[in-house]
């Protein structure tokens, strides 16, 4: 039997990530089902719709660990500008981020080096490849 292969043009939000999930046939099969029958646009409005729903479950959780860990929530960016203050200041910080962790393309490897002590991020992190590389030991 051929297998069978949806294309979704999905329009992704700032922020968004790809994954790829690995499903049994059954329940791959009543995820179709309800999609056919209009209960979701589909597969992919399921999915998010079930872990947001499982997610909605954990929030005094999440919000403890957050708090106990001391964690941004949310998108946290960081400038040249920024740090380049941290550098002049003789200051390093330490990122820590639930969410997504950006990196502007104007920072460069040396001062992200000299400036970023390490990287915590439960999610994404957007940065150069080579800030990437330069930080590759501090990210956690």
């Amino acid at each position: 039997m051929p297998k069978r292969s949806h294309a979704v043009a999905t329009a992704n939000k700032p922020g968004d990530e790809k994954i790829t999930i690995n499903i049994g046939c059954v329940d791959l099969g009543q995820i179709d089902l309800l999609v056919q029958e209009g209960f979701y646009a589909n597969r992919t409005d399921l999915i998010r719709t079930a872990i947001r729903n499982h997610l909605a479950t954990q929030t005094d959780f999440v919000r403890q660990t957050v708090a106990r860990k001391s964690l941004v929530l949310g998108i946290q960016t960081f400038g040249a500008d920024e740090l380049h203050a941290l550098q002049e200041a003789k200051q390093t910080i330490q990122i820590r981020v639930l969410g997504l962790a950006v990196i502007a393309p104007d920072v460069t490897p040396e001062l992200a080096l000299a400036t970023i002590e390490s990287i915590t991020v439960l999610g994404a992190l957007h940065a150069s490849a080579a800030v990437k590389k330069a930080l590759a030991e501090r990210i956690r």
